[in-house]
C-alpha cells in the first residue's frame, strides 16, 4: 500500500514534524500524538480523544518531542524494560510515557481493572486530568484493517491482517463496553472522584484493494473519519505487477512494531534518519513481516531488534525471503 501523509487533527504540521524527528520510537510517539482518528465522532456515547485543552499544548508537546528526539534514552529505557510483543501494548507505552512526562494532560492511572465477585469485568486504560480540570477516561486502540468489499463499505468490509478481526466489532465493543467501564459502580467504589467524560483514542491505518478487481473508488462510511491514514493491499500474484508500477529502488518487510509511523527507505542500506510523513509503504495480503537485516536501522536497546527494518531488495527477493509467506506483512 502507498500511505497518503497523516491528516493533522491539532493545527500542527503533522508532515513536517514527523520529518524533523530522527528517532523511530519517537516518530511513533509523535504519529500516535497528531496522527488524524480512524473513527469519527459519535457523541453522546463516543466522542473523540483530544490530547490537547488548547492550540498553545499542541505546540508545546511538538516542541517536547523535538527535545526529546535529541535524547530519547529515557523513553528507549522504558521500552528495553517492557519489550512489548504487540503492537497496540507498544502504543499503550507511549501514550502512558508522555501522559506522565509530556506537557500536556496528567497520567491519573492507566490499566484500572474492574472485578466482581473475582470475574475482571474489563480495564479502563487510561484516567487522565486535563489542565482545566477535566477528568477523562481513555480507550486507547491502534489497528490496521484491509478493506475487502465492494464500493459501497460498510465497517464489516474492514478485516484485521490475520482476517480474524473487524472493524464493526471492535467499533461496537468499545464503544458499549470499554467505554461504559468509567460509568459502572464498580468503577466508583474504586476512588477515582469524577464525574468521568469517556472517550475513544483510535489510530490506525486502513488499507484499500489496489489489484485489477479492486473497485474503482470505494465510498466510506460515515462511522469512519474523513482525514484517516491509508493505504493500498495487494494479493500475492498482483504483487510483481504492482511493485513494478512504483518508483521504488528496493523494498523492505516491516515488523509490526514498524508499523505506526510511515517510514522512508534511503538508498543506503537503513531506514533514513529523515524518515518522511510522505513515506511509501506496501501491504500485501500474502505477506509477512521479514527478519532484521544487517542494514537495520540504529535504535539502542534489546527493543531495537522489534523495530528494525532490514535492507532494501528486489520484489521478489522480499518474497523469498519472508519466513511466513502465507501470512500477511507490510512492506516499504
Amino acid at each position: 500500500m502507498t500511505a497518503a501523509q497523516p491528516s493533522d487533527t491539532s493545527g500542527v504540521d503533522v508532515a513536517g514534524r514527523l520529518d524533523g524527528l530522527t528517532d523511530p520510537a519517537v516518530r511513533d510517539l509523535a504519529w500516535l500524538l497528531f496522527s488524524a482518528d480512524l473513527l469519527s465522532a459519535q457523541p453522546p456515547r463516543s466522542p473523540l480523544a483530544e490530547p490537547w485543552s488548547h492550540p498553545a499544548e499542541a505546540h508545546a508537546a511538538a516542541q517536547w518531542l523535538i527535545q526529546l528526539d535529541r535524547d530519547p534514552a529515557p523513553l528507549h529505557a522504558v521500552l528495553d524494560g517492557s519489550r512489548p510483543k504487540r503492537l497496540g501494548r507498544y502504543a499503550e507505552i507511549l501514550l502512558g510515557w508522555f501522559l506522565e512526562y509530556g506537557p500536556a494532560a496528567r497520567l491519573v492511572a492507566a490499566n484500572v481493572p474492574l472485578r466482581r465477585a473475582g470475574h475482571t469485568l474489563g480495564e479502563c486504560d487510561f484516567l487522565v486530568e486535563t489542565r482545566d480540570g477535566q477528568r477523562l477516561h481513555w480507550e486507547l486502540a491502534v489497528k490496521c484493517y484491509l478493506h475487502c468489499g465492494d464500493a459501497q463499505a460498510t465497517l464489516a468490509d474492514f478485516v484485521g491482517p490475520g482476517l480474524r478481526d473487524r472493524l464493526d466489532r471492535k467499533r461496537t465493543h468499545l464503544i458499549d463496553h470499554q467505554l461504559r467501564l468509567s460509568e459502572r459502580e464498580e468503577f466508583v467504589s474504586l476512588g477515582f472522584p469524577g464525574p468521568w467524560i469517556a472517550q475513544m483514542f483510535v489510530k490506525g491505518w486502513l488499507f484499500y484493494q489496489a489489484g485489477a478487481s479492486a473497485p474503482a473508488a470505494v465510498n466510506d462510511p460515515p462511522a469512519l473519519a474523513r482525514g484517516h491514514a491509508r493505504g493500498w493491499w495487494v494479493t500475492r500474484t498482483e504483487w510483481p505487477a504492482f511493485a513494478a508500477r512504483q518508483a521504488a529502488d528496493g523494498w523492505s518487510a516491516l515488523p509490526r512494531m514498524a508499523w505506526l509511523a510511515p517510514r522512508r527507505i534511503a538508498d543506503g542500506k537503513r531506514e533514513s534518519s529523515g524518515m518522511a510523513a510522505t513515506a511509501r509503504m506496501q501491504t500485501e495480503l500474502s505477506l509477512r513481516a521479514g527478519r532484521s537485516g544487517e542494514g537495520s536501522v540504529d535504535l539502542p536497546g534489546a527493543f531495537a531488534d522489534q523495530m528494525s527494518v532490514a535492507a532494501p531488495g528486489d520484489p521478489e527477493t522480499l518474497l523469498a525471503d519472508l519466513p511466513r509467506p502465507d501470512e500477511p506483512a507490510m512492506v516499504a
